[in-house]
This record gives C-alpha cells, sequence and structure tokens, in this order.
C-alpha cells in the first residue's frame, strides 16, 4: 500500500492472537453501570445517546458536537446528570468515562476512536469505521494493542433473521452460493448549489474540518450533505450501502477481493454532489463474485423490496432486508427465517461485552468492519480512477494501478494527523 507498511492487511484485520493478554492490561471492566458518552450529534448521534442511556446498565453522561443547536437538543432528550461538550478531547480526558460511541462526519471517525483507544475508552463507531483504506488496518492494529473492545455500526449482524439466514447457507441448504448481489436503491433529492458564507454562531468550523483540508463553509458541505463529498464523506456507498456489502460478505464468508470493477457517475444529480447517484461494483473472488448496485433516484417498491442483498444458489436465493430474512427454493413459496437488523440489539451486544472485557464477543469487531469498509474504499476508488484494480487479497494492495494506490490514504493538516499505534 503506498506511503504504510505492506505487512498483510488480510492478517491484520483476522489476527486474534494475544487479544485476551492485551485485554487484561486494558482498563478493567465496569462491573455495574457503563458510564458512556456520544460523540457527534446528528440523527444517528442522538439516537446513539438515547438508545445507550435506554439500557439499565448504561449511563450516558456526556454528549459532543461542536454545533450548538445539536448540543442542546440532545440534552433535552436526555435525563440526568449529562454534561455537554464541544471538543471531544474533554471527553477522552475524564478517566471516569468507560465507552464512547462515534457519530461524527466519516473523515472524523478513525482519528477520534484511535484517540479513544488510546485514552482507555471502549469505541462503538459508525460506519464507515475509516475514511480510507490505511486508516481501517490503523483501527485493527490499535484495538488489538489494547485489548478493549471496537464495535462497527454495521448493526445487521446482530439481526437474528440475518444471523439465521447466514447460518443456514453455512449448512449448505441452498447449494453453492455463487453470486451475492447488494442492493442499495433509494430516492434522494439533490441538494442544489449552496453559496459560500460564514459559518453558524458558535461553531468551531476548523474543529468540524479537522483532517480535512480547509475550505469555505457551505451548507452543502454542513449536517448530512457532507456524504456527498470527497473531503469528508465516502458517498453512499460508504454510507447507507456498507450495511448491505457488510452482509453479501458475511453471507458469502469471503474477506478481500481479487479484483474490482466499478462504474458510477451522476444520471440525476447536477449540483453540489461530488459523489455518484448511480454505481455498479463487482468483487471478484476465486469461486464467487458479490456485486453492489447503487441508484439514489430509485423509490424503494420498485425491486419488491426495500435495500437488501440477495444470495443465489444453486437451489434458490435468500434475501435479506429491512422486513427480515426469506428464502425461497426453487420451486417452493418463500419462507420467513427471521426479522432484519437491530439497532438497539447491536448496542446492547456492546454494552454487554464491555461489562465483560470480551472484544471477541462482538457481534460486529472492527476487524470485520474495516474489511467490509475496504471494499467500500475500493468501490469508490475504482470509480473514482475509472480502472479495473488487481487487488492482492492476502496485502490489500492494488497492484496495478498507482492512481488508486494514491487513493489509499490522504494528506492530513497539520495538528490534525493519525495519532501513532
Amino acid at each position: 500500500m503506498s506511503g504504510i507498511s505492506r505487512r498483510e492487511f488480510v492478517a491484520t484485520v483476522g489476527a486474534v492472537a494475544g487479544a485476551s493478554m492485551m485485554a487484561q492490561q486494558s482498563k478493567a471492566a465496569p462491573s455495574e453501570t457503563v458510564r458512556h458518552a456520544t460523540i457527534g450529534l446528528g440523527g444517528q448521534g442522538r439516537g446513539h445517546a438515547r438508545t445507550f442511556h435506554g439500557l439499565p446498565d448504561c449511563q450516558v453522561v456526556a454528549v459532543c458536537d461542536v454545533d450548538p443547536e445539536r448540543r442542546a437538543k440532545a440534552l433535552s432528550e436526555l435525563e440526568g446528570d449529562v454534561t455537554a461538550y464541544d471538543d471531544f478531547r474533554r471527553i477522552l480526558d475524564d478517566d471516569s468515562i468507560d465507552s464512547v460511541s462515534i457519530a461524527t462526519p466519516d473523515h472524523w471517525h478513525t482519528p477520534i476512536a484511535l484517540w479513544a483507544i488510546e485514552a482507555g475508552k471502549h469505541v462503538y463507531v459508525e460506519k464507515p469505521c475509516s475514511h480510507n483504506m490505511v486508516e481501517g488496518m490503523r483501527l485493527v492494529e490499535a484495538q488489538k494493542k489494547s485489548g478493549l473492545c471496537m464495535q462497527h455500526g454495521t448493526q445487521g449482524r446482530s439481526g437474528p433473521g440475518f444471523v439465521a439466514g447466514v447460518q443456514y447457507m453455512r449448512e449448505g441448504n441452498l447449494g453453492k452460493i455463487r453470486f451475492a448481489k447488494a442492493i442499495n436503491h433509494q430516492l434522494r433529492g439533490p441538494i442544489g448549489r449552496a453559496e459560500e458564507k460564514d459559518p453558524p454562531e458558535g461553531v468551531d468550523y476548523d474543529m468540524w474540518l479537522g483532517p480535512a483540508p480547509v475550505r469555505p463553509f457551505t451548507q452543502n458541505r454542513w449536517h448530512y450533505n457532507w456524504h456527498w463529498h470527497w473531503d469528508y464523506g465516502t458517498g453512499d456507498m460508504g454510507n447507507d450501502g456498507i450495511h448491505q456489502v457488510d452482509e453479501a460478505r458475511w453471507g458469502l464468508g469471503v474477506e478481500l477481493p481479487n479484483a474490482v470493477n466499478a462504474s458510477g457517475g451522476q444520471l440525476f444529480y447536477d449540483d453540489d454532489h461530488e459523489t455518484p447517484d448511480t454505481q455498479t461494483v463487482t468483487f471478484e473472488y476465486d469461486d464467487c463474485y458479490l456485486m453492489y448496485e447503487m441508484r439514489l433516484w430509485t423509490k424503494y417498491p420498485l425491486e419488491g423490496h426495500d435495500n437488501g442483498v440477495v444470495f443465489y444458489g444453486d437451489d434458490g436465493k435468500l434475501e435479506m432486508g429491512r422486513h427480515g430474512c426469506f428464502v425461497t427454493k426453487i420451486g417452493e413459496e418463500p419462507v420467513k427465517l427471521g426479522d432484519g437488523a437491530d439497532f438497539g440489539g447491536h448496542i446492547a451486544n456492546f454494552v454487554a461485552c464491555v461489562k465483560d472485557n470480551n472484544p471477541d464477543g462482538l457481534n460486529a469487531h472492527i476487524r470485520e468492519g474495516a474489511l467490509s469498509a475496504a471494499l467500500c474504499h475500493l468501490g469508490n476508488i475504482g470509480t473514482r480512477v475509472s480502472e479495473r484494480l488487481i487487488i492482492d487479497p492476502k496485502t490489500g494492495e492494488c497492484t496495478n494501478s498507482e492512481k488508486a494506490r494514491a487513493l489509499y490514504t490522504r494528506d492530513y493538516r497539520d495538528g490534525y494527523g493519525l495519532p501513532p499505534v
């Protein structure tokens, strides 16, 4: 990989040897109530805070966002003694806080997670855990070194129906699974073109930019619309599509591919979007393919279901979506195996593992999150450079494109570089 150690990526994200020894060296797990803090207070972050706070064995004691309006809104939704901060470092300095959840823009996920692990906090980090390939590797290395819990926000892995579906395929009930299609189709409206202006009053915009280049403030680089700018987001492949990519990879039982074919562009938008509204990516493995298909101008009902994954086997198909998991054997009617993703259960799993100091009990361990994020990064990289990427599945390195390797990492602003692992 460009500019970093060429140690094997899969070996890094898959290795667990020595983790239990490291866990013994880390901070003791809380015995009764986990004291938690949420960093990033948009809709997803406030959902974190409410869900963590609602568990009987967890208490949210602090929240953080650079936007004073979001801090106030979060506080209004939480009962009890909760402190609001505009600087996440104040949370990391508080030794009484056991864990943090990170729901900031993507470009802040890895830096905050690394600093939190360094501060001895267990971490729940939203998807995608990283903004680029190198960051994912750093997270896995940091977790392994610390022995702390680091859960990835791909809550499909806590869905009872999805768990049952993967087990159903593992037992050979559909024969050989040769193809999985990860479908991200939804209607996301245009964002228009926003003028440059001053940031909102009371907002530390320089802190919000963090590792990213300094650019003028606009509403389209701000709340939620940051997703559609490469400096801060990863497009909808990393935003929403990562759920389907993760579930498809999980069901197929694969890690990094041998090759990536990607294309994408804007067939719908003509505005400040930098990322595609239409994208197709095929990941080639030894004996199966994983295909990602994205359309941001299609309402859910067109496919007969919402965003989901379809696994095609010799003896039938299995579908995962927000309405659950269904199997259809050839010549038979569909059968429901169980319900879909479970956000609350995912957070409860994290809290239980924090209390037990048991990272291996996590439903979405960071080594799995980093692999799924890597597929999204590779899909975006292939789209941006318009080349077929040949990948070494042992190292994750792209062996045929210097342009692609250059996008494996980014330039970090002075004072906002990644902390050492």
